[in-house]
């Protein structure tokens, strides 16, 4: 599979999901692909680690929206770039194609999973006319992708600038306008996917119960927050890290997961200890039981810059003039000049609503025991929340909320 490179190249991946209770790995089966559930998650838990490392505030990032950008970018990159990017995303060097028919399956079976629940996604590449993708990269982001490629004059900066912002917001259903402040004449090309998520609860929070209540900061103090407050049956474990609230959207196949830290842990021990097979105990620890739910209604805009964090996940490579090989994208490609992501989320009584978009510009050469009758959740201190899919287990997003 193979990028662009040479002009920088932005990715533009916009994402949202919800939370699942399984990780059997039922797309692949569809597909007659491998099982890459487990490299995505184990992706997803350190990516996160290093997220809180660098964030001491709230986060709300998206796994799967930075696979599909890092799987795009794989497919344009050669030789020792290829090679760190996909231990990254934990593939080995001969499942780059298995891996892209994964990230097709996805594409082709996530907006199916629950027709009460709105998931689209959606995949272009405007490319700067005074250059050209080899025709091999355009037809594995046909095939893998579904991306159309669009010829934009970048050397008209406004007229571009305006048509690719307005791919982002039409794409996330306006809750991310833009994520360009301007267009660069030697980018080779802008490329986005784009995921947009809105779901209801199956049980909505009744509107007048939610009151101004307590929210107690680790770093010491309460700060008031509006908390949307009920009492159903939900699945709930408990785990030596966590104890954990299953909130299902629509038909089920979508969840949001919110796990509270242990006694005497912080959120960020928490997000630390996390990995692949933490997380498979959680979700296989759940059981149905009723729930004195608390939850606060908040929405966290979020943005980041990834240069340092990827580098320091294992592909420093790709940021380095004169050792960065995107040559199979394009014969003009040089290096990744950025990578970032921007994200969007609301949670209100009726449901949750989400986005991000990913992007990354490339430079151009120039050049258990028994369940209690009923426990309480009450998240009135720092905790963290999943977005995933059922079937598949896939981790879409993932946020940190510490009432600020």
């Amino acid at each position: 599979m193979h990028l662009f490179g040479g002009l920088p190249l932005l990715l533009l991946t916009a994402a949202l999901s919800a939370c699942g209770t399984t990780t059997n790995v039922h797309i692949e089966r569809e597909t007659e692909q491998p099982s890459f559930v487990e490299a995505g998650n184990d992706f997803a838990f350190r990516f996160l680690r290093q997220i809180e490392r660098n964030e001491p505030g709230d986060w709300f990032v998206s796994p799967v929206s930075m696979q599909f950008l890092l799987g795009m970018l794989l497919s344009g990159a050669q030789d020792g770039t290829a090679d760190e990017i996909a231990r990254v995303l934990g593939y080995g060097a001969d499942e780059i194609d298995a891996a892209n028919a994964y990230a097709r399956a996805m594409l082709d079976s996530l907006p199916l999973r629950d027709p009460k629940t709105k998931l689209t996604l959606a995949n272009a590449i405007f490319l700067n006319e005074q250059a050209k993708l080899k025709p091999s990269y355009v037809q594995q982001m046909d095939a893998y992708y579904d991306a159309t490629v669009e010829n934009l004059d970048f050397r008209n900066g406004t007229a571009s600038l305006k048509r690719i912002n307005g791919w982002c917001s039409e794409k996330t259903n306006g809750l991310i306008p833009g994520v360009l402040d301007k267009v660069e004449p030697e980018m080779l090309a802008y490329l986005l996917n784009a995921l947009y998520f809105k779901g209801s609860w199956q049980d909505a929070f009744p509107a007048k119960r939610t009151e101004e209540k307590p929210f107690h900061r680790e770093q010491g103090g309460d700060t008031p927050v509006k908390m949307m407050q009920q009492t159903e049956r939900f699945r709930y474990g408990e785990h030596a890290l966590c104890r954990c609230v299953r909130l299902p959207y629509g038909n089920g196949a979508f969840s949001m997961i919110v796990l509270l830290p242990a006694g005497g842990r912080t959120v960020g021990e928490l997000a630390a200890a996390l990995d692949a097979d933490s997380w498979n105990e959680i979700c296989a620890g759940q059981y149905s039981v009723k729930v004195d739910l608390w939850l606060p209604r908040f929405e966290t805009k979020y943005h980041v810059k990834l240069n340092d964090i990827l580098s320091e996940m294992g592909m420093p490579r790709a940021f380095k003039k004169g050792k960065a090989d995107f040559k199979a994208m394009s014969d003009r490609a040089d290096y990744l000049d950025f990578v970032q992501q921007d994200a969007v989320i609301k949670v209100d009584e009726t449901g949750s609503e989400a986005a991000a978009i990913s992007s990354a510009g490339m430079m151009m050469t120039t050049a258990v025991g028994q369940p209690p009758r009923i426990v309480e959740f009450h998240a009135d201190r720092p905790f963290l929340y999943v977005i995933t899919e059922a079937k598949s287990g896939a981790i879409l997003f993932a946020g940190k909320y510490t009432g600020k």
